[in-house]
C-alpha cells in the first residue's frame, strides 16, 4: 500500500494520511520537521488541507519527529471532514489570508446530547475555544469532549469568509435546533483507529482485501486472481468482527453481514437459498465484503454432523465460494473461535486462502486498546495505563474494554452518595468534579479476570514470600526458575539458553507446597491455574485427554502463566502400572501431558508446578531434564518457619500477652503446617467454650451481671489443653521414606543436593552397578549410638544368608567392594549354608554414625521392609 501511494504522489505536498499515536486534537495535523521545511511551514502555521469530493478543511500544523516524511498524522474527526480513510493521500497548502472571525453559528448533533442537562455553551464550547485560537470552516464537524461523554457540533454559519480563526473577541452561538444525525455523515463510524493491539494482522487484511477492491488491475496485469476469501481466527473478543466492520468502512465496501445461526431453517432448502440470496445480493452491490461470523456453526466437517441440513450447507458454501467471480470484487471473509471443526474443504486455496490468527495482545499492544478506549473518559494525570497494560496478562480487547467501563463505574459509584437518583437532573458541579483515578483502575484490576480463563479455576494470589516461613533455599530456587524468565528474558536471549519450564514439590502433605506455588505466581505477576489431578479424569473414552489439551490452551492463551497441578500422582502414575484400567485412561492422560509439556513453546511464558506426596510412583518419563527437571524436596518446617506459620494462623484471633509463640514452636518439632493449624483451631475453640459458658452463667445469674468482665481471649491454659490431643500426621516412617527418595535422586544424578535442609549424610559409598542392589541411608538421629550400631550388624549378619548370592552381587562391582568384602568373608563362615529363597543383607558403618544397609535378593529390593 505505501509503495503504490508513494508512487501516487508527485509533489512535495501530497502525503499519506496515518493515525497518530497518543494525540486527538481536532485542530491539529502532525508532520515531520523535515517536511515542514520542505514545504515552509512553521511550528503553529495554519495549513489548508485538501482531501476527496473536493473536500476541504484548515488546521493548525505541528512538528513530530515520530511521524514519518511522506506521511501526515491527523485524527479521525479531520479524515471525517475531508472524507479520506488511512493510507489516502491528501494534499496540504499554504493558508493565506486567513482571518479572525466575527461571528461562528454551530449546533449539536441530536443524539450526542440526549439526556445532557445544563448549558451545553458553558460545559462544552466555551472550554473548547476559550484561548485556543482554532481554525474552523464552514460545514466541518468536530468533537467536544467533556465531563464522561463527548458532543459532536457542526459549524453552520462563519462570518466574514469560510474560513476563520476563533479568538477571544469572537462571538460563538449555538442557537436553534439540534441537527438530526442522518443528515450528517456518523463520526462514530468503526475505523482501523479503532483497533488496537493487531496492527501486524491488520496490515495482513489489509493488504488482501483492500489491493483487490482498490485496485484490482495490479492482478489482471501479472496474470493471477487475486484471493476470495480470508478467514480469521483466535479467541472470543479480541476484535474479529470489529476488524471485518473497519474494512467496510474504511473501503467504502458494501459489507453483507451473515450470523452463522440466523440463516439455519427447519424448511428443506430454505437454508441453502439464504446464503445464495446473501451471495447474489453482494455482487450486485459490488465491490463487496461478505462477512461470515461464527462460521463453524453453519461449516463444521460433514463427517461428524449429526444432520443432513448442514451437511447441505456445507457443500453449497463450497459451491457459492468457487462460483465467485474474481473480478466481481467480492470478498468473503470468515470468523470463528473453533478453526479446526471447519470441513477442510473450506480452508484449500480458492475458498479461503489466508487464514490470519487474531491473538491474544501482547503489552504494546493491550496498551493501545487501553487507549482506545479511555480517550473519551475523563482520565485523572495519576492514571498509569502502562502498568494497567503490564498487569492485565491475556486480556483481550473485549476484557480491557470492560476493565475500563468497570474503572469507570467505581469513578459513579464513590458519587452516589451525592446523587438522587429521584431528581431528574444532576447537578453541574458534580458532573464536572467525577474523574476516572488511578484508585478505580487499581479496584477495577482487582475484579478483572481474562475471559479466556473464565471457566477455568483461576485465583488472584495474594501470598507473597513474607507469609511464607523459612525454606529461604527453595525461594531462591522458585525465583530463578519463575520470576527471572518473566522479568529478566533479555538475559536468558543474551545467553543463548531457554529458562527451565518445570518444577515438582514433594515433600510431606501439610508442609505447604501449595503456598509456594501460589507465592510464586503473586511475585511474577503471572495468571494462576490450578488443577486438582482427579478434576481432569472422566468416564468417557477421549475426554480426559482433551481436558490436558484445554488446560494448556487456555494456558497459552493467558500467558505468562503458571499451571499448578496438585495432587500430580494421581494422573502421572507410571505407566503399566494401573491395576483393573482396561481402558488405560491413566496412561493415555500421562502421554497427552508428556506431549504438552514437549510443545510448550519458548515464545509463550507458561511453567508448570507439580505437588506430590508420592514422588516415588511417579513416571520417571515426566522427571528428565525439560519436563519436570526442578526437583524440590519441601521438608517439615523448622522452629523459625513453624513461629511464621502460629503467627499467620492467628494473625485475625485475640491472643494473650502471656502466650509465648517462640515456645509452642519448639514444642511442636516434627508437626507440619496443617498440624499447627489444627492447634491454633482446637485453641480457639476452647476459647470460645469459655466465653459462651460466662455468658450463659451471667444470664442465669450464677456470675453478677455487673461483674467485670475480661476480655475474650485466647490464653495460655487453651494452648496447653489443645497441645494434650495434638497429633503429628507424619510419622518417623513417612520422613525417613522422603529422604531415602531424595537420596536416590541424588545417587541417580551423581551430584547436587538432595533436599532443602540435608536429610541424609555426605559420606553416601557408591551404589553398585548390578540392577538388583540398592543404597540406602538411615540418618544418625535415627542410630545414634555405636552399641545400637553393633547389636544391628550383629543381627543382621547372623541371618540366613546364600554365599553365592552374595558374591554373583559383590562382583559386579568387585574393585570398589574388595574392603567390605574381606571384612565379611570372616563373619559370614560361621553361619550355616542359606535356602535358595533367603536375603543377603549387609551394612557399612560410616564413620559419622550412619548405617548404610545394601539388600540383595533373586527378587530385587524391598525398600518398605527394610524402614519397616
Amino acid at each position: 500500500m505505501d509503495s503504490l501511494n508513494d508512487k501516487k504522489k508527485e509533489a512535495p505536498n501530497r502525503l499519506v494520511v496515518e493515525e497518530p499515536i497518543n494525540h486527538d486534537d481536532n485542530s491539529v495535523i502532525l508532520l515531520h520537521p523535515d517536511t515542514m521545511h520542505t514545504l515552509n511551514f512553521f511550528h503553529g502555521d495554519t495549513v489548508l488541507i485538501k482531501g476527496k469530493k473536493r473536500r476541504d478543511t484548515v488546521c493548525v500544523v505541528i512538528d513530530d519527529a515520530a511521524c514519518d516524511s511522506s506521511k501526515v498524522f491527523m485524527n479521525k474527526v479531520v479524515r471525517s471532514n475531508l472524507r479520506v480513510r488511512l493510507g489516502d493521500v491528501v494534499s496540504i497548502h499554504h493558508c493565506h489570508g486567513i482571518n479572525y472571525g466575527h461571528r461562528v453559528h454551530v449546533l449539536p448533533i441530536d443524539d450526542t446530547i440526549e439526556g445532557l442537562t445544563g448549558s451545553i455553551f458553558d460545559a462544552y464550547l466555551k472550554p473548547y475555544f476559550m484561548d485556543s485560537f482554532r481554525p474552523v470552516r464552514k460545514g466541518d464537524l468536530f468533537v467536544v469532549r467533556g465531563g464522561m461523554r463527548s458532543v459532536e457540533f457542526k459549524v453552520m454559519e462563519t462570518d466574514p469568509a469560510e474560513y476563520c480563526i476563533v479568538a477571544p473577541e469572537t462571538e460563538v452561538y449555538c442557537e436553534g435546533e439540534a441537527l438530526r444525525r442522518e443528515d450528517e455523515e456518523r463520526l462514530d463510524e468503526i475505523g482501523y483507529d479503532d483497533i488496537g493491539g493487531v496492527r501486524k494482522q491488520l496490515g495482513q487484511i489489509r493488504e488482501l482485501v483492500e489491493l483487490p477492491l482498490r485496485h484490482p488491475q495490479l492482478f489482471e496485469t501479472i496474470g493471477v486472481k487475486p484471493p476470495k476469501g480470508i478467514l480469521l481466527y483466535g479467541p472470543p473478543g479480541t476484535g474479529k468482527t470489529l476488524i471485518a466492520k473497519a474494512i467496510a468502512n474504511e473501503t467504502g465496501a458494501f459489507f453483507f453481514c451473515i450470523n452463522g445461526p440466523e440463516i439455519m431453517s427447519k424448511l428443506a432448502g430454505e437454508s441453502e437459498s439464504n446464503l445464495r440470496k446473501a451471495f447474489a445480493e453482494a455482487e450486485e452491490n459490488a465491490p463487496s465484503i461478505i462477512f461470515i461470523d461464527e462460521i463453524d456453526s453453519i461449516a463444521p466437517k460433514r463427517d461428524k454432523t449429526g444432520g443432513e441440513v448442514e451437511t447441505r450447507i456445507v457443500s453449497q458454501l463450497l459451491t457459492l465460494m468457487d462460483g465467485v467471480n474474481s473480478r466481481a470484487h467480492v470478498i468473503v471473509i470468515g470468523a470463528t473461535n473453533r478453526p479446526n471443526s471447519i470441513d477442510p474443504a473450506l480452508r484449500r486455496f480458492g475458498r479461503f486462502d489466508k487464514e490470519i490468527d487474531i491473538g491474544v495482545p501482547d503489552e504494546v499492544g493491550r496498551l493501545e486498546v487501553l487507549h482506545i478506549h479511555t480517550r473519551k473518559m475523563k482520565l485523572s494525570e495519576d492514571v498509569n495505563l502502562e502498568r494497567v497494560a503490564k498487569e492485565t496478562h491475556g486480556h483481550v480487547g473485549a476484557d480491557l474494554a470492560a476493565l475500563s467501563t468497570e474503572a469507570a463505574l467505581q469513578c459513579i459509584r464513590e458519587k452516589m452518595d451525592v446523587i438522587d437518583m429521584e431528581d431528574e437532573t444532576i447537578d453541574a458541579e458534580v458532573l464536572n468534579s467525577m474523574t476516572v483515578t488511578n484508585d478505580h483502575f487499581s479496584a477495577a484490576l482487582a475484579t478483572s479476570t481474562a475471559s479466556a480463563l473464565r471457566e477455568t479455576f483461576v485465583e488472584v494470589p495474594n501470598v507473597s514470600w513474607e507469609d511464607v516461613g523459612g525454606l529461604e533455599s527453595v525461594k531462591t530456587e522458585l525465583q530463578e526458575t519463575v520470576q527471572y524468565p518473566v522479568e529478566h528474558p533479555e538475559k536468558f536471549e543474551k545467553f543463548g539458553m531457554s529458562p527451565s519450564r518445570g518444577v515438582l514439590f514433594y515433600g510431606p502433605p501439610g508442609c505447604g507446597k501449595t503456598l509456594l506455588a501460589k507465592a510464586i505466581a503473586n511475585e511474577c505477576q503471572a495468571n494462576f491455574i490450578s488443577i486438582k489431578g482427579p478434576e481432569l479424569l472422566t468416564m468417557w473414552f477421549g475426554e480426559s485427554e482433551a481436558n490436558v489439551r484445554d488446560v494448556f490452551d487456555k494456558a497459552r492463551q493467558s500467558a505468562p502463566c503458571v499451571l499448578f497441578f496438585d495432587e500430580l500422582d494421581s494422573i502421572a502414575i507410571q505407566r503399566g502400572s494401573g491395576v483393573g484400567d482396561a481402558g488405560g485412561a491413566a496412561d493415555r492422560v500421562l502421554n497427552q501431558l508428556l506431549t504438552e509439556m514437549d510443545g510448550l513453546s519458548s515464545k509463550k511464558t507458561i511453567f508448570v508446578i507439580g505437588a506430590t506426596n508420592r514422588p516415588d510412583i511417579i513416571d520417571p518419563a515426566l522427571l528428565r531434564p525439560g519436563r519436570l527437571d526442578q526437583l524440590i524436596y519441601i521438608p517439615l518446617p523448622d522452629e523459625a518457619s513453624r513461629l511464621q506459620i502460629f503467627k499467620s494462623c492467628l494473625r485475625k484471633s485475640p491472643v494473650s500477652k502471656d502466650v509465648d509463640l517462640t515456645a509452642l514452636a519448639k514444642l511442636t518439632e516434627g508437626f507440619s503446617g496443617a498440624d499447627i493449624t489444627e492447634i491454633c483451631q482446637r485453641a480457639c475453640k476452647y476459647a470460645i467454650r469459655e466465653d459462651i459458658q460466662k455468658d450463659i452463667e451471667r444470664e442465669s445469674g450464677t456470675v453478677a451481671k455487673d461483674s467485670t468482665d475480661e476480655m475474650a481471649e485466647i490464653k495460655e491454659a487453651h494452648f496447653e489443653e489443645s497441645l494434650k490431643f495434638a497429633r503429628r500426621s507424619v510419622s518417623d516412617a513417612d520422613i525417613r521414606k522422603y529422604q531415602a527418595f531424595a537420596q536416590t535422586l541424588q545417587q541417580s544424578r551423581g551430584f547436587g543436593s538432595a533436599s532443602y535442609g540435608d536429610p541424609v549424610v555426605d559420606d553416601a559409598p557408591p551404589a553398585t552397578s548390578s540392577s538388583s542392589t540398592s543404597v540406602h541411608a538411615i540418618p544418625e538421629q535415627v542410630i545414634d549410638t555405636q552399641a545400637t550400631q553393633g547389636d544391628m550388624l550383629q543381627s543382621l549378619l547372623t541371618a540366613q544368608a546364600a554365599h553365592g548370592q552374595l558374591l554373583d552381587t559383590l562382583m559386579g562391582n568387585m574393585a570398589d567392594l574388595r574392603i567390605q568384602l574381606h571384612q565379611l568373608k570372616s563373619l559370614l563362615s560361621s553361619t550355616p549354608p542359606p535356602g535358595p529363597s533367603d536375603r543377603v543383607c549387609f551394612a557399612n558403618v560410616s564413620q559419622n554414625g550412619g548405617v548404610y544397609l545394601c539388600a540383595s535378593s533373586a527378587h530385587g529390593v524391598d525398600d518398605d521392609e527394610l524402614f519397616d
